[in-house]
């Protein structure tokens, strides 16, 4: 799934309910971490929920995965998964999450929260980017 066709499909969905929906099912999707990596390494600060974002470099990509405790953070954390799959290591540093999540309709409609929450994940993966460009 690419950006271009979360915004479609966020686009198709008319009601907050509906959008609330599919975010659950996108998180549904994502594997659940098992113990060993809910490192306090992989903690990402600022969220109400737990959460941990673990990155993975090759060459000068970068790859994350993610988990948390909430269902709602989870789809949250599929679709800034989704936002920043297959991009360079640059490219993630220069993605603008937050326009992305105005044209899905999602900024509106989360809680402060959440949203700080999710800033929180992109700051550090952002953080983890900004590391691998000083190499």
């Amino acid at each position: 799934m690419s950006i271009d066709t979360l915004i479609d499909d966020f686009s198709f969905l008319e009601s907050w309910e509906d959008r609330y929906k599919y975010l659950i099912e996108l998180g549904s999707k994502l594997p659940h971490f098992d113990e060993e990596k809910k490192k306090e390494e992989w903690k990402i600060s600022g969220c109400q929920s737990q959460v941990w974002i673990i990155p993975h470099f090759d060459n000068d990509m970068l790859y994350f995965e993610g988990d948390s405790d909430a269902i709602i953070v989870r789809g949250i954390i599929a679709v800034v998964l989704e936002i920043f799959k297959d991009k360079s290591v640059q490219e993630i540093f220069d993605i603008d999450v937050e326009e992305i999540f105005d044209k899905l309709g999602l900024r509106e409609h989360i809680t402060p929260n959440r949203r700080s929450g999710m800033l929180s994940m992109v700051d550090k993966m952002k953080y983890y980017a900004s590391q691998k460009l000083k190499e």
